[in-house]
C-alpha cells in the first residue's frame, strides 16, 4: 500500500501508476444480492445451467456495474492518504467493459494517477485510470477513468 502525505503527495504523483490491489473473487452471493439492490435479474448473471447452454460459457457473468463498484474498494487497498480530511466519488469520465467476468473468478484492480486540479485552497479533484483484471485473462475486464475530489 503507497501511503499519500496531504495534497502536495498526490501533486508529485501525477502520471504514475499507484499501485494494484489484491485478488478478489466475486461470489454468487455477490452477484445475487447485487441483482436484488439494483433490480438486474438477467439470466446471464443467475441461471448457471441456461449460461452454459446458450453462451457455453463456464457461469454466469458479473454484471459490469457490480466489476466497477470495485474501485472504491481497491483504491482503500492501494493508497493510505494521509493529512486528508474526506475523499468523495465525484464520478466517471469513461467506462468499457472490454471482457466478462465469469462467477466464481478473482479480480484485481490497478490505478494510475492521470491528472491533478485544484478545488480552491484545501481540495483537488483527482483524475485515475483504473483497469480491473480478471484472472488468467489477457484482456482487462474493466477500464475506467475515475474522478474523485480529495480536502485537507
Amino acid at each position: 500500500m503507497r501511503v499519500i502525505s496531504g495534497l502536495e503527495g498526490f501533486k508529485e504523483l501525477v502520471g504514475t501508476e499507484l499501485g494494484t490491489s489484491q485478488w478478489v473473487e466475486i461470489t454468487s452471493e455477490m452477484v445475487q444480492t447485487f441483482s436484488d439492490v439494483t433490480g438486474d435479474h438477467q439470466w446471464i448473471h443467475l441461471d448457471s445451467e441456461r449460461v452454459k447452454k446458450e453462451l457455453a460459457l463456464e457461469g454466469p457473468i458479473v454484471q459490469g456495474f457490480l466489476t466497477l463498484s470495485l474501485v472504491v474498494m481497491f483504491r482503500g487497498q492501494i493508497i493510505d492518504p494521509t493529512g486528508i480530511s474526506r475523499t468523495i466519488n465525484y464520478g466517471l469520465n469513461r467506462v468499457r467493459f472490454l471482457s466478462p467476468v465469469i462467477v466464481g473468478s478473482r479480480v484485481r484492480g490497478t490505478e494510475k494517477l492521470l491528472e491533478v486540479s485544484p478545488i480552491g485552497e484545501d481540495g483537488l479533484r483527482l483524475t485515475s485510470l483504473c483497469t480491473i483484471s480478471a484472472e488468467n485473462h489477457k484482456k482487462p475486464a474493466c477500464v475506467a477513468e475515475f474522478v474523485s475530489l480529495v480536502f485537507r
